[in-house]
């Protein structure tokens, strides 16, 4: 067997639109690709999957020549490091014949003998940018069935997270929350914690080049606004407030979740103790 067939494989997926608030999922490729060398080994053309007048056709000039470019989506190969291969997929959301596409992105993933699949995401909510931005990680099976969570539309990830679970493979879905009070600009903190919380899942550290910097102006950007918007300032100010409240409510949770398995094992401790006295107290008598 080859060095390469016995590297681990990841699917990274992001798709544009609806998916992709403030295209903070689909920057995470884009940065891996601009980070990394890589190639594009594969595509699924958009004939019968896009509405053109929604997915419209790019005019290219290139070499003084015009060129068409159609809505597709590419996957690009790209080696992290002597262990670890990504397949990253890219490309507009579809319109139609969801279950083909996912189909197909499938069997790319089987092509390149693929592990496991993450999915990005992005999502608007009301959230202030002075806090880290809200991430929540979903497993396969939670993304595309959890009762207890989100109910109400979903977009290609959460399809393709259940068709390739359904086909054995581990998925997880990862999405950041980007303020919806500050429009639809780029928004570098989302992608940078996209890229750290993907870093951490992978197990490697990523190269975050330079979206930090472009982060710390994001929000320095943002904080101009506040200051000249009175009304909008009180009304981050109530997100912060909502925000530490959900914080600290988590970390209680965390603090006393410990504290009650403690108090458990005591009293079973205490319970055991007194039946090994009683179990005694009968043999002596």
């Amino acid at each position: 067997m080859s060095e390469e067939a016995k590297q681990h494989c990841v699917m990274v997926s992001a798709f544009d639109g609806w998916n992709d608030a403030c295209s903070a999922s689909t920057n995470v490729i884009r940065h891996l690709l601009e980070a990394y060398d890589s190639h594009e080994v594969g595509n699924i053309q958009g004939e019968g999957f896009y509405d053109y007048q929604m997915s419209r056709p790019m005019l290219c000039h290139v070499q003084g020549r015009r060129r068409i470019v159609w809505p597709a989506t590419k996957f690009y190969r790209v080696r992290i490091n002597a262990s670890l291969t990504l397949l990253l997929e890219m490309g507009p959301e579809p319109n139609y014949r969801w279950t083909d596409f996912c189909r197909q992105s499938i069997h790319m993933a089987e092509d390149y003998e693929v592990d496991s699949i993450i999915t990005l995401g992005s999502m608007f909510a009301d959230c202030p940018h002075t806090r880290p931005l809200p991430i929540d990680d979903l497993a396969g099976d939670q993304a595309s069935m959890d009762t207890d969570g989100h109910s109400g539309p979903i977009g290609i990830p959460t399809v393709l997270d259940s068709l390739a679970t359904q086909d054995g493979y581990t998925t997880e879905s990862v999405w950041v929350s980007v303020p919806q009070y500050l429009g639809s600009d780029e928004c570098a903190q989302a992608t940078l914690q996209l890229l750290e919380r993907l870093s951490s899942m992978l197990g490697v550290g990523l190269e975050r080049g330079h979206l930090p910097r472009k982060a710390e102006e994001w929000k320095a950007q943002a904080a101009v606004l506040l200051h000249c918007n009175d009304d909008l300032a009180g009304y981050v100010h109530r997100l912060e407030m909502e925000a530490d409240k959900q914080s600290a409510d988590r970390m209680n949770m965390q603090v006393d979740e410990p504290t009650a398995h403690e108090l458990v094992k005591e009293a079973e401790d205490f319970l055991r103790s007194m039946g090994d006295k009683g179990q005694g107290g009968n043999s002596n008598g």
